[in-house]
């Protein structure tokens, strides 16, 4: 443990009269303190788990932004950014600080941004130990104990699950909160013991500042070839992000989160959070030999209390259980963090509807396009209510977390696309023979020889035709995939409910877009646009 003068650093953010605080606690230690206080049980070879209570993930309506001088005319306000009152907030920080009195924390000082021009200090502050692991798992680590004295955060993120806001008092919907206060550069959670809020309040303010610093915020994934070609994988939950990316015969540089500068790629964070359920050993060995780690937070994973051996195909208690596990678990790492700028970026999606081909190429206006578009979909059973595949949009494939008009980070990712020579590709890990119920999914092993088929250049040379719907260009072969599902309407039992299909998703796009239509530039709407019919 670190020592520090007494309340050095916390009496800043006006906490005060704790009882005690646990700085910088190392794995092991914070282990001990996991299991001394009952908040989780060590699994067969060393992975540690945990249960988040009744938040088995984010709660996006329960997020705030303060709106004050600062922030009233940058923040993009609606959809995921709600606006609560400075008043509002300092009513609700004074009650949390008075909570924390007599009370034990504890902190890790780490960093976010692996680039040395843009790496910010951040300070979380925890009521559990198992929240101060997962800070440690996920960000960048500071291990110098004489820079740890005298560690200045930027950021500070103050967790409290088991305290609650008034919602008629303070504002807000429920118990939950999670409220950013960009101005004081602070953000304070309770009422949720889900930890990927800890690491995605952090993202939200890299999507607030870095913009600012001309850099591109990106929710997506990245990985190095043995030449130091770069590759950029955008896709929501279920699209197969994290999957693709740790590739075995490529170098993970991140698995979330990055930014894009003028030098070229580099991760925010220090450590991954994948989704684990029904993670299969021979389609991803290194992410499932993550889950037997010491270190590794496994979140709502089943285990036998006897055997203390895990079930990662049970999801009785929720879909999304998760892993938090260091970077460094992985076998082949970008140390550093870093690379140059991409050779590709790969757009994924998980089409339940059975139409999107498993590749085309876009356009540069066409990316900006899709990228504000955000396209997947839930399938039947997903959601109560949910009796069919339901077209999913979320802006630059992270709207929760995008602070700024989309239109800011589509122009930077547009002007990068140009500036960089860069392909973009719209990957479909989806169905393919029609809809749900109906279709199969395309093969994880099909998926990956058209990655290696992008990455190799095998694609640049083949045949190309234009999408009747869709407008991008589909590759007429690619390398040991079947020629037949190039052509997904050739798939289909009934080509004519194909078509019908297509078209009814197509007016889901166009519907999707108006929103924007008005800051969109007039060749990104004409070529981005799928064509429909009545």
């Amino acid at each position: 443990m670190i020592e520090k003068t007494e309340y050095t650093g916390l009496e800043e953010h006006g906490i005060k009269n704790v009882a005690r605080i646990y700085w910088h606690l190392p794995t092991p230690a914070l282990y001990e303190e996991i299991i001394k206080r009952g908040e989780g049980i060590l699994a067969h070879l060393g992975p540690i788990v945990l249960r988040t209570g009744h938040h088995t993930g984010r709660s996006p309506l329960d997020k705030f932004i303060v709106k004050d001088e600062l922030t009233e005319s940058e923040v993009w306000w609606g959809r995921g950014n709600q606006p609560i009152s400075p008043e509002k907030f300092d009513v609700l920080y004074k009650r949390l600080l008075a909570y924390l009195q007599a009370k034990e924390v504890f902190v890790q000082e780490c960093y976010v941004c692996a680039h040395p021009k843009y790496r910010k200090p951040i300070r979380i502050i925890t009521e559990t130990a198992w929240h101060s692991l997962f800070a440690r798992n996920m960000f960048i680590r500071e291990l110098d104990p004489e820079v740890l004295k005298n560690f200045k955060p930027d950021f500070t993120v103050i967790h409290v699950p088991r305290f609650h806001a008034i919602p008629e008092v303070d504002g807000t919907r429920s118990e939950t909160f999670i409220i950013l206060n960009l101005s004081k550069k602070l953000v304070i959670i309770g009422g949720t013991s889900y930890a990927g809020e800890i690491k995605k309040s952090i993202f939200t303010m890299m999507n607030y500042y870095l913009p600012k610093e001309g850099v591109l915020s990106m929710h997506c994934s990245c990985n190095m070839g043995e030449k130091g070609d770069t590759v950029l994988f955008f896709g929501l939950s279920g699209t197969g992000k994290t999957t693709l990316s740790t590739d075995p015969e490529r170098y993970l540089i991140g698995d979330d989160e990055h930014g894009w500068c003028d030098d070229g790629i580099f991760n925010l964070e220090g450590g991954c959070y994948a989704k684990v359920i029904r993670l299969s050993k021979e389609d991803e060995p290194d992410i499932y030999e993550c889950t037997r780690k010491f270190g590794t937070i496994l979140e709502n994973v089943t285990i036998d209390p006897r055997t203390r051996r895990i079930d990662l195909n049970d999801d009785s208690l929720t879909e999304n259980t998760r892993a938090s596990y260091p970077i460094t678990h992985l076998p082949r790492i970008v140390r550093e963090g870093i690379g140059g700028h991409p050779n590709n970026i790969i757009f994924l999606t998980y089409d339940a509807f059975g139409v999107m081909p498993p590749v085309a190429l876009l356009s540069k206006e066409q990316a900006m396009y899709h990228f504000i578009s955000g396209y997947t979909a839930k399938v039947a059973g997903t959601e109560i209510g949910i009796k069919e595949p339901k077209a999913v949009f979320s802006t630059c494939f992270g709207a929760p977390f995008m602070v700024h008009s989309p239109m800011v980070y589509a122009r930077l990712l547009g002007d990068r696309i140009e500036r960089h020579k860069v392909k973009v590709w719209f990957v479909n890990t989806g169905l393919i023979g029609g809809p749900y119920g109906v279709g199969k999914r395309i093969s994880i092993k099909h998926t990956r020889q058209i990655i290696k088929a992008i990455l190799d250049g095998s694609l640049d040379n083949v045949p190309y035709r234009k999408d009747p719907v869709f407008k991008f260009m589909v590759p007429e072969y690619c390398p040991d995939v079947p020629q037949e599902i190039l052509k997904p309407h050739k798939t289909w039992d009934n080509e004519k409910a194909y078509w019908e299909t297509a078209n009814r998703l197509a007016k889901e796009f166009r519907k999707n877009i108006e929103e924007f239509a008005k800051e969109l530039p007039e060749e990104v709407l004409n070529e981005g646009n799928p064509k429909v019919s009545e």
